[in-house]
């Protein structure tokens, strides 16, 4: 037995690292739990020559290739999507591309405005004052005057948009197309102890210069100086509650294996929309035989992934492509509204990514066929490399009860904890809208001057963004948590992650899942007198 704190929270990564910073405040006891460990920015596979090889090893994305001990297995094997993630302070943030784009005021309103799905019990003007603090927090850069959201001021000048994207650019101008820089928590000049970012380009395997935002030297350097403990290598087993439906705390196994108990006021849980439900699944008790918080039964439910599609274009002339930051030039919000004549409701996001490195390019080129293996393979390769760009198609993804995280009767991690199994299928709303976009992107590429070009999609190892399977709202038949991510059934159980999302509008989401960290904060500090009533 360990000493009881008052807020535990359960994952250090976008979401559990701003909520700790803000309740720091309150002085409380707070005390975060996860299962991963600091990263070492010198370990990265950008400090590296060999760093294309180590991206798909043992900095992969995906944890069933990665293995490292503080992974779980995830088993998607039905699924034409893979779940992807990274465990350890940061969260996925140490691995993501630090695209950062809001999403739009109709996303909180697809019910009332398109008929399908629920509207959240909350809305964009709610989250703007917090999607505000996030970008001074992060270090976000950007350009002011999009007319594609409402208005708001990066802190930060935009990442230059490169030969690449100013090719692009002049496709979607061809077109009459909207396209702006895009917002990128990345620094563009040295900002709060971090340095600006010097275009290595490899930003998807850990950013060794510290430009990138993860939140392990964002928030968290502050919220532990302000009194925060973080305690890594902890992995916990199952949520523990009491005959009056109340969280008591945790049981976890230490770096050690060994199996301790924690107990506290209040249980936060920030584990991203696979690990939270299944932790919440095996938590089971008498009181909740089907998983704790559950008595909706929509635990795990309502899994919204993302579909996505990519367009790549090779042009004559250098580009530089393969340098700068991979995925944040810029985006297209043409097709992101609903518009009925295109065959689906809501829309997608375009977003342009540039090139890939030596090895990547020469391996893509071996598969397709475009770069010869032996003779004539330099020759191809210099007319690829450096000169190909990426236009992503990033689909809203409708929530659909069938799409679900259950726990796997056959696998388990190092520690005997059941591992999660997907069960997820692409709607034919998304099949549409993919279609849709990949046509789109295509004609981008030929307005832009590409004299190759090639389609893709739905792509299978994209499964970054995992939303929708603790869902919020109003009515408790038919969510998971209330308004500000207090679980209807557990009245000192919180959930602050992407599963508290009701829809998972056409962009990323980690800058409305910060959001959503902070304003739940907020409202909790707001209603300390009164928390459980």
């Amino acid at each position: 037995m360990t000493t009881d704190v008052d807020v535990l929270i359960i994952g250090a990564g976008a979401s559990g690292a701003a909520f700790a910073w803000s309740m720091a405040d309150t002085r409380m006891r707070i005390l975060c739990l996860e299962q991963g460990d600091w990263m070492n920015p010198a370990d990265y596979p950008s400090t590296r020559r060999d760093w294309e090889v180590r991206m798909e090893r043992e900095y992969s994305p995906n944890p069933n290739a990665r293995r490292r001990p503080e992974d779980y297995p995830i088993n998607d094997a039905d699924s034409p999507i893979s779940i992807v993630n990274f465990n350890g302070v940061g969260g996925s943030t140490i691995l993501y591309a630090a695209h950062f784009p809001r999403p739009h005021p109709s996303d909180f309103r697809v019910r009332t405005l398109d008929g399908v799905a629920d509207d959240w019990p909350i809305d964009y003007a709610t989250l703007e004052p917090y999607y505000a603090l996030n970008d001074r927090m992060m270090g976000v850069a950007g350009l002011a005057g999009d007319p594609a959201y409402p208005a708001h001021e990066p802190p930060l000048p935009p990442i230059p948009l490169g030969r690449g994207a100013e090719t692009i650019a002049r496709g979607f101008n061809a077109l009459g197309w909207h396209w702006w820089p895009s917002d990128t928590a990345i620094a563009t000049r040295d900002y709060e102890g971090r340095a600006a970012c010097v275009n290595l380009g490899p930003c998807k395997s850990g950013c060794a210069q510290g430009a990138k935002a993860s939140t392990d030297i964002t928030y968290w350097p502050l919220a532990r100086r302000a009194g925060v403990q973080l305690r890594t290598r902890c992995r916990v087993r199952e949520i523990l509650v009491d005959d009056n439906d109340m969280a008591t705390g945790v049981v976890y196994y230490d770096e050690q294996g060994v199996k301790r108990v924690q107990r506290a006021e209040v249980v936060v849980l920030a584990c991203n929309g696979v690990g939270t439900p299944r932790l919440l699944l095996n938590s089971k008790s008498p009181r909740f035989p089907e998983g704790l918080a559950n008595r909706s039964g929509l635990v795990g439910k309502n899994l919204m992934l993302h579909p996505w599609g990519v367009v790549r274009g090779t042009f004559d002339q250098p580009l530089d492509s393969q340098l700068g930051p991979m995925s944040c030039s810029i985006l297209s919000q043409q097709f992101y509204e609903t518009d009925r004549s295109r065959g689906f409701v809501r829309g997608y996001n375009m977003q342009v990514i540039r090139g890939f490195g030596p090895v990547a390019t020469a391996r893509m080129g071996v598969a397709r066929g475009d770069i010869p293996w032996g003779e004539g393979h330099h020759e191809a390769f210099a007319r690829r490399f450096g000169r190909s760009m990426t236009i992503g198609i990033c689909c809203e993804d409708l929530p659909e009860e069938s799409n679900a995280v259950t726990l796997d009767p056959k696998f388990a991690d190092a520690n005997g904890v059941p591992a999660p199994k997907i069960s997820y299928r692409i709607s034919e709303n998304s099949e549409r809208m993919l279609r849709h976009g990949l046509a789109r992107g295509t004609e981008v590429m030929q307005a832009a001057g590409a004299w190759d070009i090639y389609s893709d999609g739905p792509v299978r190892q994209t499964g970054w963004h995992l939303l929708g399977t603790a869902r919020m709202g109003e009515d408790p038949e038919r969510s998971v948590v209330n308004a500000w991510g207090r679980s209807h059934d557990v009245k000192n159980l919180f959930i602050i992650d992407g599963s508290v999302f009701v829809t998972s509008a056409g962009v990323n989401p980690t800058p409305t899942i910060q959001a959503v960290a902070l304003y739940v904060a907020d409202q909790m500090k707001h209603r300390l007198a009164n928390l459980f009533d």
